[in-house]
């Protein structure tokens, strides 16, 4: 991990465990069309080495990886 904290689109500290909220319909790439409504909740993430990236799972999608600019803590 890197010294950057990872916050969320209202600059608020994320961290592994967290749920967010999407707060943009997001299409997930290479999901034959899934697209993942605004308003959905995100349970347990997990940070990555990137700041600016977290890894979740979906009821529809598992293995996901957002940016956190579409995301706010919940």
């Amino acid at each position: 991990m890197t010294d950057t904290p990872t916050r969320d689109s209202n600059g608020a500290l994320l961290s592994d465990g967290d749920s967010v909220t999407l707060i943009k319909d997001l299409k997930v790439k290479g999901s034959g069309g899934v697209t993942i409504k605004r308003g959905t909740l995100v349970k347990n993430i997990r940070l990555t080495d990137d700041p600016a990236e977290i890894d979740c799972n979906t009821k529809e999608v598992k293995g996901l990886v957002l940016r956190t600019e579409f995301v706010k803590k919940a």
